[in-house]
């Protein structure tokens, strides 16, 4: 018994070293801009070992020279609450949560509807192989600054350990950094397409100009590209690209900045 004692204090310990090691890389942040995150190393990684060249459009552009367009834009977009929240939007969570839970529930209804049907169809008779059901789409509800937390330490992977980690280490981004920072930090090292990562190469990308630069409209088409860069970075003139732009242009006023 004695043994499992140890091994538990031992894993406590370790845990806790592990946390206060993070605690220490954020609070180098204050001074010292990261010049990687995790997820972009991952990325210019699986680049180099699929396609045999290295892909990394990156330039740190401080937060003042960031066009504010750009800032309301990614806030409207992808977290309009984001400087009155703690680092979680509990509210959002919730909604997903019942999004995610409502979609399961269509699917297994038309996947047993789908069952019942070939059950009846005759053995003999030769008929179409049903047609697959996609699975539905995972709503997230993560704030900026879980996803900062995430693309800054952690793996992709969907475990209940990880989202652990996740939420601690938002508290801590929160705690040290402060809304702003996060901001800052956040739109220097999101990906905007295959190996383009921060708001300068996605300017430079896009639209040939500095990020300071950027009219309205012109960083609503970037935040929207946001969810799915790799996608839209082919499809950056689709028509859904531009009529959600529109959407996301007209809230720009309301989306408040740290």
């Amino acid at each position: 018994m004695k043994a499992v004692w140890r091994w538990v204090v031992l894993v406590m310990l370790a845990g806790l070293l592990l946390q206060l090691f993070f605690a220490a890389r954020i609070a180098a942040m204050l001074v010292i801009d990261p010049q990687s995150t995790a997820f972009e190393r991952s990325e210019a990684w699986r680049v180099l070992t699929e396609k045999g060249e290295l892909r990394w459009r990156q330039q740190w552009t401080p937060y003042d020279k960031i066009s504010n367009n750009l800032k309301r834009a990614v806030i409207a977009s992808e977290d309009d609450s984001f400087v009155n929240h703690d680092g979680v939007d509990w509210d959002a969570l919730e909604k997903a949560w019942q999004k995610n839970a409502q979609a399961e529930e269509r699917l297994a209804k038309v996947r047993a509807q789908a069952a019942r049907q070939q059950s009846r169809t005759p053995a003999k008779t030769t008929a179409q192989p049903p047609r697959p059901v996609k699975a539905p789409k995972v709503v997230g509800g993560s704030t900026i600054t879980q996803q900062l937390a995430k693309n800054l330490f952690l793996s992709g992977e969907r475990t209940f350990l990880r989202k652990g980690q996740e939420f601690a280490l938002t508290m801590m981004l929160e705690a040290i950094l402060g809304k702003q920072h996060i901001l800052e930090i956040y739109l220097n090292s999101v990906e905007w397409g295959e190996g383009i990562f921060g708001a300068e190469a996605a300017a430079q990308h896009y639209f040939h100009k500095p990020a300071a630069q950027l009219s309205a409209y012109e960083a609503a088409r970037l935040a929207v590209i946001l969810p799915r860069p790799k996608y839209f970075e082919k499809l950056p003139n689709s028509s859904y690209v531009a009529g959600r732009a529109g959407i996301i242009a007209n809230r720009l006023e309301s989306a408040e900045l740290p």
